[in-house]
């Protein structure tokens, strides 16, 4: 997926391993990538992969780097729920590259027949992560003691 600033690169096997190994040789990454979440959200794709609702690497198109991970837990339950995360080494944040590849892994998950509504949650006081989740259309539907939890209709 190409949107207007950034690449999301779908994972490979490969790519997958690298990341979880922290092995950057020969690799276009941002010197912060990856971050440990990058690594935890990849190892778990790694045990319960799926290629249509995987994770996708953020490539910065203007530097060539990867500067970050965005992708699906799983595929949709039964009533077509999907839930998403994200997440940018800190120089990327705050130029809007989180919602505006959000919103594309969102167009992604809209042209998936088993796909029905996106979920993603973020912890109360990652205010940066709740206005991406607003930006990007989603509306909060609860509160639990330590995290926001939002939904978005396709």
């Amino acid at each position: 997926m190409v949107t207007p600033r950034l690449k999301l690169v779908p994972l490979d096997h490969e790519t997958a391993q690298a990341i979880v190994d922290n092995d950057r040789t020969g690799r276009a990454w941002h010197e912060q990538f990856p971050r440990e979440d990058d690594r935890d959200g990849v190892n778990g794709w790694l045990r319960q992969g799926d290629p249509v609702f995987g994770n996708f690497v953020i490539v910065e198109q203007a530097s060539g780097q990867a500067v970050g991970t965005i992708g699906f837990f799983g595929p949709p339950d039964e009533a077509g729920t999907v839930m998403v995360g994200y997440g940018l080494v800190e120089p990327a944040r705050g130029h809007g590259y989180a919602t505006e590849a959000l919103r594309s892994l969102v167009d992604y998950a809209a042209r998936q027949p088993a796909a029905r509504r996106v979920v993603a949650d973020t912890e109360k006081d990652n205010l940066a992560s709740q206005r991406v989740l607003d930006k990007a259309g989603f509306a909060k539907t609860h509160e639990t003691d330590d995290a926001c939890w939002y939904a978005l209709a396709l």
